[in-house]
């Protein structure tokens, strides 16, 4: 069955997401340098590049035309994308270890905090790139590596049920599903009774409750759920749980929402690209999350990017590879075909995705989103988060288990 995106969205990936890349690369921009510029130093200078399996082949297009344009030699090293994080933080403070990783965003506290990362400077190729991801690959004001794909959950519903206008509200939203008949107007994954604070967060957000309060850009470890904002949220989780109007049940894990969904039994979910290939059964669109708080539902954005090595004895040679060889639509475009994620630079073609309209709405709603935060102390928050989340979905007093939530969490992060 066709799958379709609603008008509100393309035209917020048309709008909002250009906007986020800025003023538009040119050709010249990122084009590649010509061989007449290339120096000594990179005529004989040696990378060495870390790449799982996926992303390997578009890596090693770049890197060819980087050894015929500059006589560098890259050799490329495959690995288990899980192993990386761990080998990285481990071999680089020793001398051994690639000159670039790839790698995501959220391990960059740590590797600034194991003095393992160098600072990247994008140049002229800066303003092609979403600002969410560039803000992703930041740390303390200074960008620590380059963004190439960004993930995010956003709102998809069944056209059939209810249409393929973005509802923009959760009072709107939930009216509409009850108004289609279906068995639940919403569904969402709780992750049974561990909860799911990343699922919920765009309603979080929307009532301006951040996970750590935001200076300059940068997370810092103060806990921001607390105060009245969070208090409101906790409220809304108890009036919508499974004591209140019962919309959001710890009943309802990954496997059961895609269930419900993909038979019509549910009108809205909130979802992942990653899930759409369980949705053979309904025709969908996704759209930005609606607001439940007033603000806007800002859902986590993940980003998967490159970093320099500390300790390469190449480290301008690195640079160069990633801002003017990586940095181009076309090594862009092929790091796109062969995982298609969704593109951090701008001129990506995603008509090559299983779902290339669904696309368009994922990138409306990461444009809407805040990066999942960086820092050390985003390890420690899950647990308690989570816990109090389903604790007052079940029933639990929304007030006295938030509060104590985050003075718990306040209290870990001190110790």
């Amino acid at each position: 069955m066709r799958k379709k995106i609603g008008m509100a969205a393309a035209m917020a990936t048309t709008v909002a997401l250009l906007a986020a890349c800025s003023s538009g690369g040119s050709t010249e921009e990122t084009s590649s340098p010509a061989a007449s510029e290339t120096t000594p130093a990179m005529s004989g200078g040696e990378l060495t590049i870390w790449v799982d399996e996926n992303r390997e082949p578009a890596v090693a297009a770049a890197a060819e035309t980087f050894k015929a344009e500059t006589g560098a030699t890259v050799t490329l090293i495959q690995k288990n994308f899980e192993d990386i994080r761990a080998d990285f933080l481990a071999q680089v403070p020793t001398g051994e270890g690639p000159d670039i990783t790839i790698g995501a965003h959220d391990w960059l506290g740590a590797l600034v905090e194991g003095g393992v990362v160098n600072t990247v400077d994008l140049g002229a190729n800066a303003s092609s790139f979403a600002q969410v991801g560039l803000d992703a690959m930041s740390y303390d004001g200074q960008q620590y590596g380059m963004p190439y794909a960004l993930e995010a959950i956003a709102l998809v519903q069944n056209v059939d049920l209810v249409g393929e206008e973005a509802p923009a509200t959760w009072d709107e939203m939930i009216q509409n599903g009850i108004d289609s008949g279906a068995e639940r107007p919403f569904c969402i994954t709780t992750n049974g009774e561990v909860g799911d604070g990343y699922n919920m967060y765009p309603f979080q957000t929307s009532f301006g409750a951040p996970v750590f309060v935001q200076e300059g850009g940068s997370y810092t470890s103060e806990v921001g759920m607390g105060g009245d904002a969070g208090t409101a949220f906790a409220t809304w989780l108890s009036e919508n749980g499974e004591a209140g109007e019962g919309y959001l049940s710890t009943t309802i894990d990954y496997a059961i929402n895609n269930e419900l969904f993909n038979s019509g039994k549910c009108a809205y979910t909130i979802q992942g690209p990653w899930a759409l290939g369980d949705f053979t059964d309904v025709n969908f669109v996704v759209n930005p999350a609606p607001s439940a708080g007033g603000e806007t539902a800002a859902p986590f954005v993940g980003v998967q990017g490159f970093y320099v090595s500390s300790q390469s004895a190449n480290a301008l040679l690195a640079n160069e590879f990633l801002t003017n060889y990586v940095a181009t639509t076309e090594a862009m475009q092929a790091l796109y075909d062969a995982d298609p994620r969704l593109p951090a630079f701008e001129g990506v073609d995603t008509a090559s995705a299983p779902y290339p309209d669904a696309i368009a709405g994922f990138q409306a709603s990461a444009e809407n989103g805040v990066p999942m935060p960086n820092i050390p102390e985003m390890g420690q928050v899950w647990d308690f988060w989570n816990a109090a989340e389903s604790a007052i979905i079940k029933g639990a007093d929304p007030e006295a288990t938030w509060t104590k939530m985050v003075d718990d969490l306040t209290a870990a992060l001190a110790g």
